[in-house]
């Protein structure tokens, strides 16, 4: 079985550049079942229930996202859309399991692929990041909750020691963790001894003639006056960071995962 991870789709350029290359990218690698994070998705701050639709339309079959998920409250109302119907799109688009109890939304997706059962499973770091549940002990929970063999994780978190420390911690026990957040794509993608794929960060989909996707002159103003300031979208050098994870069927268990960066 092969997934396609998509990192952080951030914005227009995103979007644009995600509609135009997915399709040879599944042809390409023999793409199996696709997962994206579409956090940043709406302008680079959440993502609504329209441009949710238009995602799932381009062939992603399950989105994860992060902090930003509520930066668009009308995606509450796409969330509650779905409560008693498990076979609404909206039931597709999590948000980080970890968050508060009662709050709308899923953290976790299980579904099939070409006859094989799979979880999607988003949770949230704590380091640096919003208040939230311990993520190593939810994870414990929801584990023990699913009978799927493949297992993918999106921990979108910022600090790189959580996110190597929760990539240990998962060895054996989940097909891949990617780490999201950051929007910078590190080097480090490599299959765990006991076979879960792992990377620190996937990367952000989007312009990268910016300051991690917002105009950077912008940002820099920002950090030399010390002001608030409106951010707004880059549009320079867009790329596609993604990560392609092969695994086994049957077991679960990773055997290769490569980088993809596209232009």
């Amino acid at each position: 079985m092969k997934i396609l991870f998509i990192g952080d789709i951030f914005g227009r350029p995103g979007r644009t550049i995600v509609k135009d290359r997915l399709p040879e990218l599944r042809k390409q690698h023999a793409i199996d079942l696709v997962i994206a994070n579409c956090e940043n998705a709406a302008a680079g701050f959440g993502i609504t229930p329209a441009l949710a639709e238009e995602l799932f339309d381009l062939g992603i079959d399950v989105m994860t996202t992060g902090n930003h998920v509520w930066d668009k409250r009308e995606i509450m109302e796409y969330f509650q859309m779905a409560d008693g119907n498990p076979h609404s799109p909206a039931r597709r688009l999590l948000r980080p399991s970890n968050f508060s109890p009662g709050l709308p939304g899923w953290g976790v997706y299980e579904g099939q692929t070409n006859g094989t059962n799979y979880a999607v499973m988003n949770l949230q770091g704590r380091v640096f990041m919003g208040s939230s549940d311990d993520p190593f002990r939810h994870v414990d929970k929801l584990l023990d909750q699913t009978k799927s063999k493949v297992i993918f994780i999106d921990f979108h978190a910022e600090a790189s020691s959580e996110k190597v420390a929760f990539g240990w911690y998962l060895d054996g026990r989940a097909t891949a963790l990617v780490g999201t957040h950051t929007h910078i794509p590190t080097a480090d993608a490599t299959v765990l001894p006991k076979g879960t794929a792992y990377i620190t960060d996937v990367g952000m989909t989007g312009p990268y003639d910016s300051v991690i996707g917002v105009k950077k002159e912008l940002v820099i103003e920002k950090f030399l006056s010390g002001m608030p300031s409106r951010f707004e979208a880059a549009t320079g050098d867009v790329r596609l960071c993604a990560v392609v994870v092969e695994c086994n069927d049957q077991t679960g268990r990773a055997s290769k995962i490569d980088q993809v960066i596209l232009k």
